[in-house]
């Protein structure tokens, strides 16, 4: 049988996000076998940030590792009681959102969404990507909310945690019921998502568009087929996702290109042929996010460098520390998102040039919210006065 080794977890608590990938990589076999992990990202599974133990399996000679079961994709109902969150950030540009699901099959390994799973005990690492929860009640309860005296309209941003488009969707079709509730309510919103899958719901958005209610942002990070496989394992390939915004933007969608995130020495030189892309597909807005390494997510994304560019690992973490201030990552408001430093400026710089150029707009198009209907009060307490 195999034994567990029980590491103490005081290195990976959070203040010291250097320490924490230092103690991760270096911690003696919790690096998963590439067989179990095989279509995934993430090459560790370390215990969340709350957790007081780490379980490490290693080899005692009685057993292979090889014969321990890969990861599978597991989905389980999460049932919440309310369905759109709030949020008073003052450098987004939403004050709400819904995420059918928590966790993402896509397994972006930069994905700042990956330390949410510690809330539910689990690991933002091949958890995050393969433990997922769906919300099979978000419909009625957003048919609920919307139905409640005094709401006030604002678009509803779906898509800027976790993709609501990710391959699970398929089965379980969740969006597609949140879009009819939204189309119905005359709702505006505005969908993130890096899955070709959107298009299966292009008769709703479609109708909604030619009433001002909806805008698409297709998140584009790379034309390298290899690094996107490598980077974002279940997303549509780049190819797929320009498809995407074409047949969008022929139906009549307003749709962006977001190049998110900016990696340096990574994917930086491909800001001028993505927004290219972009354009040339049919996207009428442009917008980026730079590198995020919140909590766990610097481990993580520190091994897969190691894992897959380690000729680039110095140069890529020296230059994200230099636009954060010598930290892997800054979560200050109005810092966060586009970094700091000449190197920072630098990207800003020829972003925006290239929009200039190219014709493309950041965030320009506001969506009605005059049209709102309240949905049926089913369900809702009315006042007894």
């Amino acid at each position: 049988m195999n034994e567990l080794s029980l590491v103490s977890q005081a290195a990976f608590q959070p203040g010291n996000t250097a320490d924490i990938a230092d103690a991760v990589m270096g911690a003696s076999g919790l690096r998963i076998e590439i067989d179990r992990r095989r279509g995934r990202a993430a090459g560790i599974n370390p215990a969340g940030r709350f957790e007081k133990l780490e379980r490490v399996a290693f080899d005692d000679g009685w057993q292979m590792l090889e014969e321990m079961p890969p990861f599978k994709t597991e989905v389980q109902v999460e049932k919440p009681r309310t369905v759109i969150t709030r949020n008073e950030s003052p450098d987004i540009p939403f004050d709400r959102s819904i995420n059918p699901y928590r966790g993402c099959e896509h397994g972006c390994i930069y994905c700042f969404a990956r330390p949410t799973h510690s809330y539910m005990g689990l690991s933002a690492g091949l958890d995050f990507e393969a433990k997922l929860f769906a919300k099979p009640d978000a419909p009625r309860l957003l048919e609920r909310e919307l139905s409640k005296p005094g709401y006030k309209v604002k678009p509803i941003a779906i898509g800027t945690n976790t993709d609501p488009y990710q391959p699970i969707e398929r089965e379980w079709r969740i969006m597609r019921q949140i879009l009819e509730i939204l189309d119905k309510a005359n709702h505006p919103v505005v969908i993130v998502t890096k899955s070709a899958l959107i298009l299966r719901d292009i008769d709703i958005l479609k109708s909604m568009a030619e009433r001002g209610l909806v805008k698409v942002g297709i998140s584009v990070t790379t034309l390298d087929r290899k690094l996107a496989r490598t980077m974002e394992p279940r997303a549509s390939t780049p190819a797929k996702r320009l498809e995407a915004i074409k047949a969008l933007s022929e139906a009549g969608i307003p749709v962006a290109i977001m190049m998110a995130p900016v990696i340096p020495a990574l994917n930086d030189h491909e800001i001028e042929r993505v927004l290219d892309s972009g354009k040339a597909a049919g996207a009428s807005e442009a917008s980026y996010v730079l590198l995020r390494l919140p909590l766990e997510v610097s481990p993580l994304f520190r091994d897969w460098l190691l894992q897959h560019y380690p000729d680039r690992y110095r140069h890529v973490m020296s230059l994200v520390r230099s636009m954060r201030d010598g930290k892997d990552y800054d979560a200050e408001f109005g810092k966060r998102m586009k970094g700091a430093g000449p190197y920072a400026w630098q990207i800003s710089r020829r972003f925006e040039m290239a929009t200039k150029r190219l014709g493309l707009m950041r965030r320009s198009l506001h969506l009605r919210e005059d049209l709102f209907l309240s949905p049926n009060s089913d369900g809702v307490q009315l006042s007894l006065l």
